[in-house]
């Protein structure tokens, strides 16, 4: 599981389906704060077509 909000842009871009979304995932998340919901990956430039049930299912918001 990747914890999407401490992952690096690099560790994001290692999973199939993020490659070269990190940068803009970290970027967001140092603007707005955390995530609190998976789905709100779905604001970030150029995720609403990305985020597929099975990439989900590699994401996580909390250390496990």
């Amino acid at each position: 599981m990747t914890n999407v909000n401490t992952a690096t842009a690099a560790e994001l871009d290692a999973l199939d389906g993020l490659k070269g979304h990190g940068f803009e995932i970290v970027r967001y998340r140092e603007e707005r704060g955390g995530f609190s919901e998976l789905r709100q990956l779905e604001e970030v430039p150029g995720m609403a077509q990305v985020l597929t049930a099975e990439l989900r299912a590699q994401l996580t918001l909390a250390d496990e």
